[in-house]
């Protein structure tokens, strides 16, 4: 079988599974929520936003839970603070990786946060005020932020459920993002698949992290620059 329709094959299977756990999350849910919120003292507001959209949007959202705290981090530590320009993320959701990326040293100010959910949008307004957010499809990178980026970013980073996409699309992403980039500079995507989110170009320069088991689920982070030789 031909490696990308192989690739067609174990996405469907991952599709399939998403769904079956959605529908069984779907009937107990609300109920755990519930008993979350009534419980004092536990930090768990960010968990019970994202979980009520993931319920209302779940192929949208993409993730369960708000990214883990390490997880996050890693994601961060692909950007490097000292190259200049804006830093893109794309779907932010409730901010725990913008956290990690201005724990890392990125001003606020440089953050350009793209968010579909209107929700998440007034709460990242809210945490992160100088930071600047758009509302919108990130799958439609170019348009959305060519009156936004003054300069070239200095990195993507995207927590986006591109298993969910076909890869057409994903490819599309990819390109318009390293369009917006510096060259060298990175688009960092997170993924729970084991295989690359988004398959490799001859002049794209492909690494990833170890895999991340303390997240949940287990998850991967992918980092891809144009290769320095074929830089123009």
């Amino acid at each position: 079988m031909p490696p990308l329709q192989a690739l067609q094959v174990f996405e469907k299977k991952i599709e399939k599974r998403i769904r079956l756990f959605e529908q069984k999350l779907e009937q107990n849910i609300e109920k755990g929520l519930r008993r979350f919120e009534q419980k004092k003292g536990i930090r768990l507001d960010d968990e019970v936003r994202f979980i009520r959209s993931w319920i209302e949007k779940p192929l949208a959202i993409g993730a369960v839970t708000p990214s883990s705290r390490i997880l996050a981090r890693t994601m961060a530590s692909f950007v490097e603070p000292a190259i200049p320009g804006p830093v893109v993320e794309l779907g932010p959701g409730t901010g725990p990786v913008t956290e990690a990326l201005v724990s890392r040293g990125i001003d606020p100010a440089r953050l350009v946060l793209v968010e579909f959910n209107p929700a998440f949008c007034q709460l990242l307004r809210a945490r992160f005020p100088a930071a600047t957010v758009v509302q919108g499809d990130a799958y439609r990178l170019r348009r959305l932020l060519e009156d936004e980026l003054e300069e070239p970013a200095a990195a993507i980073v995207s927590g986006l459920p591109l298993v969910t996409k076909p890869i057409r699309t994903r490819l599309r992403l990819l390109r318009e993002a390293l369009d917006l980039l510096r060259p060298g500079a990175p688009y960092v995507q997170f993924t729970y698949s084991v295989v690359p989110p988004i398959p490799r170009f001859a002049d794209v320069h492909v690494e990833a992290s170890e895999r991340i088991w303390l997240n949940l689920p287990p998850a991967r982070v992918w980092s891809y620059r144009t290769d320095p030789r074929f830089a123009a």
